[in-house]
């Protein structure tokens, strides 16, 4: 039999044909699956035919007849393939009247060949041998029309394959390289370059049906909705670039060159770590990216890194992530996230931080210098009328030496008394200096952290003297309580603490709301080996939308009074410096009482 070979392959591009159609069957519908559809029913009848011509040539069955037959599927095919490639570019387009145009002349070719015998318009003398052919006048208006489908289709499908450069790259080559092949095997043929068959063509469509399989099987063709996606990617605040094996660059989207300034032309094909490096300034160590990279091409999971990385004048948060399709690798997604504006609102909200708590220091300095005045008041002037009443009694003396009637007695009773008015004075003394020693620690602790040991005594000394004026002035009674041995040691900052109890005391008083004569305690208990002091007061309870944002955020009861910090820094102050932690129970109608854990050393 002749053309055996040429037999043998359009068989093989029926069963490729047939094996798509089956295949498309599992993918979803739309209307790229009903444009593939619609090239391949067309494939189908062209080679099917051309089977039969080769099957029948021996026969009395006329070949020109199974050319007529072909002519559904030859001269529709370009029809068919145009609307592929603008289905392709436009993901979905809308179908009008006007379309029905582009299948005039094919339909035109059809009827025109089934009554070739009488006009011979498309074809004056027809063989199997494409040199052996002599056209009608009418061929090469269909042929024109032809080339300029196929044409327009190339084009849509070049200009988006290039748009989508990267991702798509691999399908779109394949769909190009398939969609040339039958073009350049019809001109070589029709212009007679090189002898060759009419079955070369339905063959060279052998090659659509490969290339269209590739697209399908191995990088999911049909499900993918490229120029769509690539709008979507363009509009994107982040900026991504997707690399192959080799790390160099395959596809992008407007962002990331419109983000570092750099044109697409620089960007595609080139090495991600040398793009970075030379032509985004990047500032931190890339050893980190290239492991991430490296990592993620065996990897389904995301990388994310723990810092930010500068660029410039901006911070991004970088991703990167494996891009494959039935564990097949396609490709790495490395995605830059610009948290530029998180950085420096984070910022902001540390600078406002510092700021309230500034206010919360001089706030705490205001307390102090008002205890200061109050608490150094009354010794002084203690001092001060111990003075006078040794002046008195000096006076007292200078008058009786020589005085006969001054016995011994009287001596010694004058010294005694000088000697009570100097033992008040030094208790006087000794209290100041407790003061001054309490105050300074306050004054220092804001700016400097020191560790030291000191007794549980010696600290709930610290507190009293401290809250003296305050609780005075308030007419609130404090009521210590101190369940357990008062020279157990802790080591830390000892005037944190105190400023910590301190503000929990405060806190304590304002819950009475002016109310005088109410009571606060001050209980220090051991629980186990941890050290607990406990604020007790006995206000009401705290509001239901307050405990559940205490120690998480800067809240306050006291309006524009408060600011919050007080219970935040104190949390963090104790968690941070002591290693121990904040409780608190409140019950409404009855009180509140915060608990100060800290362990034993």
């Amino acid at each position: 039999m002749e053309h055996i070979g040429s037999l043998i392959l359009m068989i093989i591009s029926e069963i490729l044909i047939i094996g798509l159609a089956l295949f498309l069957r599992k993918e979803k519908k739309s209307q790229l699956k009903n444009a593939f559809y619609f090239l391949l029913i067309c494939l189908f009848i062209w080679t099917f035919c051309s089977i039969l011509q080769v099957l029948f040539q021996n026969t009395n069955i006329d070949p020109f007849f199974w050319e007529k037959l072909a002519g559904f599927g030859v001269c529709f095919c370009p029809v068919a393939f145009l609307t592929l490639s603008v289905v392709f570019a436009k993901t979905k387009i809308k179908l009008k009247f006007s379309h029905i145009l582009f299948l005039i002349i094919p339909l035109t070719t059809v009827l025109l060949t089934f009554t070739n015998e009488y006009h011979h318009l498309v074809f004056q003398h027809y063989s199997i041998n494409m040199n052996e052919v002599v056209t009608g006048s009418y061929y090469n208006i269909h042929s024109l029309y032809v080339y300029a489908l196929y044409g327009f289709a190339l084009f849509y499908f070049v200009k988006y394959s290039i748009k989508n450069s990267g991702f798509f790259s691999k399908q779109s080559i394949l769909i190009i390289l398939g969609a040339i092949i039958p073009i350049v095997v019809n001109i070589l043929g029709g212009f007679g370059i090189i002898k060759m068959t009419m079955y070369m063509t339905p063959i060279s469509f052998a090659f659509v049906a490969f290339f269209f399989g590739i697209a399908i099987f191995k990088f999911k063709f049909i499900s993918i909705t490229p120029i769509a996606m690539q709008n979507i990617v363009d509009r994107m605040s982040d900026s991504f670039v997707v690399i192959n094996e080799d790390s160099n660059i395959t596809d992008f989207n407007k962002t990331f060159t419109d983000t570092f300034k750099i044109s697409a032309n620089k960007v595609r094909n080139t090495n991600i770590i040398d793009l970075l490096k030379n032509d985004i300034k990047f500032e931190d160590d890339l050893t980190n990216v290239e492991d991430a990279i490296k990592k993620a091409r065996t990897t389904p999971e995301i990388i994310y890194f723990d810092k930010e990385f500068k660029i410039g004048k901006q911070y991004f948060s970088i991703e990167v992530s494996n891009i494959s399709s039935k564990k097949n690798y396609l490709g790495t997604l490395i995605l830059f996230k610009d948290v530029t504006q998180h950085i420096e609102d984070m910022q902001t909200i540390k600078n406002n931080q510092d700021m309230l708590m500034e206010r919360e220091r001089l706030a705490s300095l205001g307390q102090l210098i008002g205890g200061i005045a109050h608490n150094l008041k009354t010794p002084i002037m203690s001092i001060a009328g111990a003075s006078e009443g040794l002046s008195d009694l000096i006076k007292e003396y200078e008058t009786s030496v020589g005085d006969a009637e001054v016995t011994i007695e009287d001596h010694h009773e004058i010294a005694k008394d000088m000697k009570d008015w100097i033992s008040k004075i030094r208790s006087y003394t000794e209290y100041m200096s407790d003061v001054i020693t309490a105050v300074k620690g306050q004054a220092v602790t804001l700016s400097e952290e020191q560790a030291i040991s000191f007794s549980l005594d010696e600290l709930v000394k610290r507190v009293d003297i401290l809250m003296r004026h305050e609780l005075k002035n308030a007419l609130i009674n404090l009521n210590t309580k101190m369940e357990i041995d008062p020279n157990i040691e802790l080591k830390g900052n000892i005037n944190s603490l105190v400023q910590v109890i301190n503000n929990m005391i405060s806190n304590a008083i304002q819950a009475y709301n002016g109310k005088p004569n109410e009571q606060i305690d001050l209980i220090v208990s051991q629980v186990d080996n941890d050290v607990t002091i406990s604020v007790v007061d006995h206000a009401g309870g705290l509001p239901k939308e307050v405990e559940g944002k205490l120690f998480k955020e800067m809240i306050t009861t006291k309006g524009k009074n408060g600011t919050g910090l007080g219970l935040f820094m104190s949390y963090s102050t104790i968690r941070a410096h002591f290693n121990g932690n904040i409780t608190y129970n409140t019950e409404k109608g009855e009180g509140t009482a915060f608990h100060i854990i800290l362990p034993m050393q």
